[in-house]
C-alpha cells in the first residue's frame, strides 16, 4: 500500500529533530453548497532540523517513531 504524503506549512520548530505542521483542507459543505477549510496539525520527523517556522514541506506516512510522531518530512516546496 502506497504511503500518503500531504503538504502543509511549518508551525512550530521548537522542539529538537521535530516540526508541527499544519495541513488544511478544503471541501464543499453537503448543505451550504459552500467551501470549508479545515486544518489539522501533524508532528513529524526532522533529521537535521533545518526547516523553519513558514515555510512549504511534504510529509510522508511513517512508522512509529515516538508517542505522537508518525509522519517524516520528505521535502520542501521550491520558491520561486
Amino acid at each position: 500500500m502506497p504511503k500518503r504524503v500531504l503538504q502543509g506549512t511549518v508551525v512550530s520548530d521548537k522542539t529538537d529533530k521535530t516540526v508541527v505542521v499544519r495541513v488544511e483542507r478544503r471541501f464543499t459543505h453537503p448543505l451550504l453548497k459552500k467551501t470549508v477549510r479545515r486544518s489539522k496539525q501533524y508532528q513529524a520527523h526532522d533529521e537535521t532540523n533545518q526547516h523553519k517556522v513558514g515555510d512549504v514541506v511534504f510529509i510522508e506516512e511513517s512508522r512509529p517513531i515516538s508517542k505522537t510522531k508518525r509522519w517524516i518530512v520528505v521535502g520542501a516546496e521550491q520558491a520561486g
